[in-house]
């Protein structure tokens, strides 16, 4: 089993930025990716990013250059560094982890993009 506990959300305008954090706890050695999804009021959860136990790094294309993932492994925590924010960012983040056979997913964390 795995832990997932999220933080950083909150309310920030267009342009703004917000990292999120998402440590983990119990069998963390079985980790092979964690990562960051989103779901927004009526739509699909989706993929935000995620990063490998190898360091190996994959992107929504609506994120890309404007949006970092990465991970400390001493702290077992993954962060996902969110720049030039917009309002269609806003979502509840969810952070997963996936172990080769079971997806595990953090409680989620609000982001609201608005002026």
């Amino acid at each position: 089993q795995v832990q997932l506990v999220e933080s950083g959300g909150g309310l920030v305008q267009p342009g703004g930025s917000l990292r999120l954090s998402c440590a983990a706890s119990g069998s963390i050695f079985s980790i092979y990716a964690m990562g960051w999804y989103r779901q927004a009021p009526g739509k699909q959860r989706e993929l935000v990013a995620h990063i490998t136990s190898g360091g190996s790094t994959k992107y929504a294309d609506s994120v890309k250059g404007r949006f970092t993932i990465s991970r400390d492994n001493a702290k077992n925590t993954v962060y996902l560094q969110m720049n030039s924010l917009k309002p269609e960012d806003t979502a509840v983040y969810y952070c997963n982890a996936f172990d080769g056979a079971y997806d595990y997913w953090g409680q989620g964390t609000q982001v609201t993009v608005s002026s």
